[in-house]
Formats: C-alpha cells, structure tokens, sequence
C-alpha cells in the first residue's frame, strides 16, 4: 500500500490550507464581504459532497456562502432570469452552479448568463476564451488546482514537455491553454490517440482527467516524472466501495518524482482556487465600480 507520508505525494490539503490563508487575510480587510451563492436545481445527492466542501472552504476563507435550491421543474427561462438577477445583486459576490442539472436544463446557457466578473468558477465560455491570451485570473478551478500543483514541486516551467490525458472542455483543454502560456509545450491525448503511452512516456509532467479507474500504469511514466491525477472513481474492494483516481497510484509512485493522490490531492486545492477565484473578483468588482 501507499505511504501516505510518501515525500513524493504532493498534499493538496497543505496547499489548499495556505491559499484559504492568503484569502482569509485579504477577507478580514473589509467589515462585509459580499455572498457566494450555491445553486442547486433539483435534488442532486451526489452534489451534497461538493457543496459542503465549499461552504467549509468559504467559512475558513472568511467568504460570507449561501445555498439555494431551485425545484426541479423550474424552466430554463426561469433560471436564467433567475442568474440574471443574481448579477445585478450587489451582496453576490459570485455564482456558483452545481452540476448536474435536470436533462431539460441546457447547463451552458446558464453558464454564459453568469457574468463573467461574477464567474468564480470561471465556466462562462468568456473566462475561458480569456486564457487563450494568458489571462488565467479567472480561469476553471480544477485546471488552476492542477497547474498550482505542478509548480509546487518548484520546477521551472518553461520548456517542460506535457502530456494532457482528456480534452474536456472545462479541464482538459483549460489545463493546456494554462501550461501553453506558462512556457511549456503540451501535447493533448484523447481516445482518439492511436498510443496514449507512446506520449506519455517522454513527458515531465503529465496530467490525467478521464474518468477511468487506474487507466495510468506506471510503464506509462517516465521516471522522474510529475503525475497529477485529476480523476475520481467509486470501485469495489473487498473491504467496500474505494474512491481512486484515473492513475495506479500504488506502482506509478515508485517511478514517479511526484504524484497527487486520490483523495487528497488536487480535490482540496480546487476549492482553494473557488476562494481564490472568489477574491480576484472581489477586487475586480471594486475596480469595475460595483462595490
């Protein structure tokens, strides 16, 4: 098994703690902060998990957090009428949409009606167009979780060869877009690539978001390497269900100069870079003359 002391784990509960820390002081300079607000449409269990942890990060961060449930009926209209009164609210600071939604609800339109200085989770397709010109402030806080872990492990970034395992459009093609504009050069692998490991092998660094449980192999690494492993999976053990992530973390850590683990890894710094997110436009607000 895994030594979760293991110098070569990269605690995302450590970074996480000093990010929240930076935010809080920013916090405590102003007597009232405006609101975070969670919005939950219907009944969505799986999504309880998410929201306790950001209302948690939100208590320690010092940021006032409200969740709503909208029913699950509600129109598309609605919603959106809904969002757009949420941006011209001056006590929201910004506006968190918890995913998924019901089947008749187009998640994207609701998304692109956040306005962008209100977009903490930086999913409005604006905030994501932004990184293209290296403007990364507001960018998806999984992507910004997962290049904050990879500078931990104090590697120049310039010139590292990367390999992105997935391309969605809120992870995959965000994390490239970041580490493009930090100077590294970024190879995208899908399940169209004709050999996953063939990229994978060459690289410094190399980051996975798929969905599937140990798909990473440790002869898929090339030693040395950085692995973050942004995946999370339910499994089946003898002793239970297991959450792991998309990397056999057990075998690849004995090649690897650094790996995340799953949980604990990059989970915790996502809701972090939420807060993060949530005081960059804070700042931004008060420059636009909103607060």
């Amino acid at each position: 098994m895994t030594n979760i002391k293991d110098n070569r784990l990269i605690d995302g509960i450590v970074v996480k703690k000093r990010i929240i820390a930076e935010i809080k002081q920013y916090a405590e300079n102003f007597t009232k902060m405006p609101c975070l607000v969670s919005i939950l449409i219907g009944d969505v269990p799986e999504a309880a998990v998410y929201v306790r942890n950001q209302a948690r990060g939100a208590e320690q961060a010092g940021m006032p957090f409200k969740q709503v449930n909208w029913p699950s009926d509600i129109t598309q209209d609605e919603c959106k009428a809904r969002i757009l009164a949420l941006n011209d609210d001056a006590t929201v600071l910004g506006i968190i949409l918890q995913r998924p939604v019901p089947d008749h609800i187009n998640v994207r339109s609701l998304q692109s009606a956040i306005h962008p200085l209100k977009d903490v989770e930086g999913m409005n397709p604006a905030s994501i167009g932004n990184i293209v010109y290296s403007d990364v402030a507001l960018a998806p806080c999984t992507a910004a979780a997962s290049v904050a872990l990879i500078k931990e492990t104090g590697l120049k970034l310039e010139g590292l060869e990367v390999v992105m395992i997935g391309h969605s459009e809120i992870v995959g093609k965000p994390i490239a877009m970041m580490l493009m504009a930090e100077g590294c050069t970024v190879t995208v692998c899908h399940h169209m690539t004709r050999s996953v490991a063939m990229h994978s092998r060459r690289a410094d660094v190399v980051v996975v978001a798929v969905g599937k449980a140990h798909l990473v192999k440790q002869d898929m690494i090339k030693p040395g390497a950085v692995v973050i492993d942004i995946g999370i999976n339910q499994i089946d053990t003898p002793e239970g269900p297991k959450i792991v992530g998309d990397v056999d973390t057990d075998s690849v850590i004995n090649i690897a100069g650094w790996i995340t683990p799953v949980p604990g890894g990059v989970g915790p710094v996502t809701v972090a870079i939420l807060m993060r997110n949530a005081m960059v436009a804070h700042k931004r607000q008060i420059s636009a003359g909103w607060l």
